[in-house]
């Protein structure tokens, strides 16, 4: 048996699988395509989350897509954060080029262009289903953490939590919040001290400042109402074809905190609101975090600690995560350590440091007598990559650098029509961009605080006219107890005033 016969049957032995799989592309043996050797990754271990990784250009957003696309194809919804806003293009069928024809001719897989159903969403003021979130569904714990506030702080927000749930106070923005902050160390400092303890100003003005930079990064247009559901992210059309849900993130690129809030917010709902799913055979939805190492760079310890806590507990609901970034050193080990499909691109060495870091790549991946591993990932083209999935039973597939198949969308956005004709279409847009200002804890306070300011006027006023009438009541008192005193009537008579000028005179 040849090498290219063994390689043939290390490939498709690996890669036999009982359920239902994707199709990556075919291996690659000594720089040739191998026809037919297709690298496939089965839909029931998906739920273990992957990385896509790569240098810039070498084709990771399109793995992306085709990862996508095939999913959607299953059934199975995705989402997919868009940083670079190039995935738009995937509601529209691709136009087909010789190149994607001589592509699949040596992958042995028929090439068929094709539209899938697309919902564009936005957490900012771009077009989109708005995604949004209030204050208290967030909750004192995670908001403590994406502020990065003290322990103390913490005490505080959960203090302030608290009083809004016993008042009936509904916290629906940051507005809401600053509100009720201010209010506990102004107008109701003393009543809150009396029911849940003195709270410090200065604490509360650390805390003020941070809610401030939140802002300030958009952030109040994230929370608020309409809440989004995330049961519209696992929609299906009546095709049976998986919504792929694109966040248009173009326009944030420079707010990590932003960000980090929004994933938390959105991985902590789907994680309270999802069932246990045990072992179905196929993942209920799948996320794609491009750029993710803006989740990461800015992240706190302890916002680091909840997202590692949420990656290793939310794939028993079914859900995968996959990140998209250059490098797997920008993800933390604890998460990389969770990742069962790995997308290796090329990497480029261009300094010692590099060489380092494709070293340790190379030792992520199970051995081979095919590939010498640190070799092959600095010799990759565009739309090729080393790939290591798990197997049904949760073992590593054999490693092989494979030519990747096509997308089977269109590789670039959607023009202004096009969106537009999709944004018209869409059922959620009027479900969730309605701007909704209901009484809040923000109108509920002021209407508090002006009337205990009424009746305080009142009071005053009360007091004032009391103070006024004892005043007036002891003036006149005086004056009627002069005037019946008899010696002050002696003395201020004219009888006696003449008797003692007339005496004065004499002696004078």
């Amino acid at each position: 048996m040849s090498r290219k016969d063994e390689f043939f049957e290390y490939i498709n032995t690996g890669n036999t699988f009982k359920g239902e799989f994707i199709t990556m592309g075919a291996g690659i043996l000594d720089g040739e395509t191998v026809t037919n050797a297709h690298v496939k990754v089965p839909l029931k271990t998906m739920n273990r989350h992957g990385l896509i990784a790569g240098a810039t250009g070498t084709g990771k957003t399109k793995t992306l897509q085709v990862i996508a696309e095939n999913l959607s194809e299953k059934g199975i919804p995705v989402l997919l954060m868009d940083i670079k806003g190039d995935l738009s293009g995937i509601a529209q069928p691709s136009p087909g080029h010789p190149k994607i024809d001589e592509r699949h001719e040596k992958i042995g897989l028929p090439f068929n262009a094709k539209k899938f159903p697309v919902e564009i969403m936005s957490l900012s003021e771009q077009d989109g289903v708005r995604m949004r979130a209030t204050v208290s569904e967030f909750g004192p714990i995670l908001l403590s953490r994406i502020l990065d506030v003290t322990e103390t702080q913490a005490g505080i927000i959960a203090v302030i939590f608290k009083y809004c749930d016993d008042n009936k106070l509904p916290l629906l923005d940051l507005k809401d919040f600053k509100k009720v902050l201010q209010y506990a160390t102004g107008e109701g400092k003393k009543e809150i001290a009396e029911l849940y303890g003195r709270i410090s100003t200065s604490s509360t003005g650390a805390i003020l400042r941070k809610i401030v930079e939140l802002e300030q990064q958009g952030a109040d247009l994230f929370f608020g109402e309409t809440s989004f559901d995330v049961e519209d992210l696992v929609r299906v059309d009546e095709n049976g074809m998986g919504y792929i849900n694109i966040i248009r993130l173009t326009d944030i690129q420079d707010r990590p905190k932003l960000f980090s809030t929004f994933m938390l917010s959105l991985l902590a709902e789907i994680y309270e609101t999802f069932p246990e799913q045990g072992d179905s055979g196929r993942p209920e939805l799948i996320m794609f975090i491009d750029e993710a190492h803006l989740i990461f760079n800015e992240a706190s310890k302890a916002l680091l600690s909840q997202i590692e806590s949420i990656v290793k507990l939310i794939r028993s609901k079914g859900i995968g995560l996959y990140f998209v970034t250059q490098n797997p050193t920008d993800v933390p080990e604890a998460v990389l350590s969770q990742l069962g499909l790995k997308v290796q691109h090329a990497l480029r060495a261009f300094t010692a440091k590099d060489r380092k870091a494709i070293k340790l790549t190379a030792q992520n991946y199970p051995d081979t007598d095919y590939y010498d591993t640190a070799e092959v990932l600095t010799s990759l083209g565009i739309g090729e990559a080393l790939i290591s999935a798990l197997d049904e039973k949760g073992r590593p597939t054999p490693l092989a650098a494979t030519m990747l198949r096509a997308p089977m969308s269109r590789m670039d956005v959607l023009t202004d029509s096009e969106l537009k004709k999709l944004l018209d279409e869409s059922k959620l847009i009027k479900k969730y961009n309605e701007d909704i200002d209901r009484e809040s804890a923000y109108e509920l306070l002021d209407k508090k605080i002006k009337k205990a300011e009424e009746v305080k006027a009142k009071e005053e006023e009360r007091e004032a006219k009391e103070k006024k009438s004892r005043s007036t009541s002891r003036s006149s008192s005086r004056r009627r107890s002069t005037a019946m005193n008899p010696v002050v009537k002696v003395l201020t008579s004219a009888t006696f005033i003449r008797s003692v000028f007339g005496i004065l005179k004499k002696v004078l």
